[in-house]
C-alpha cells in the first residue's frame, strides 16, 4: 500500500465521518485546525483507520496524529 493510497482512504473516511470533502484531504492538513475533525469524530476516524487498514493505532498515538500526513505515515509504518 503506497502513502497515495492511504491518504485516499482517510479521505473517504473523513467525507464519511465527518463531512469533509476529499478534495480537501492532503497531507499538510491537519484534522483539527484544517479539515474541524473534532475529538469525538477523531475517535471515529482512528476506529475507522484501524478497520480499513487493519492496524492498530494506540490512545497513546493518536495524539501524535496531527495531520493527515502523520496518520498516513504510521499507517504505512504499522502495515
Amino acid at each position: 500500500m503506497t502513502k497515495d493510497e492511504i491518504v485516499a482512504g482517510l479521505a473517504e473516511i473523513l467525507e464519511e465521518v465527518a463531512g469533509v470533502n476529499p478534495d480537501d484531504v492532503t497531507e499538510e492538513k491537519s484534522f483539527t485546525e484544517d479539515l474541524d475533525v473534532d475529538s469525538l469524530s477523531m475517535v471515529e476516524v482512528v476506529v475507522a483507520a484501524e478497520e480499513k487498514f487493519g492496524v492498530k493505532i494506540p490512545d497513546d498515538e493518536v495524539q501524535n496524529l496531527k495531520t493527515v500526513g502523520d496518520a498516513a505515515d504510521f499507517v504505512l509504518k504499522q502495515a
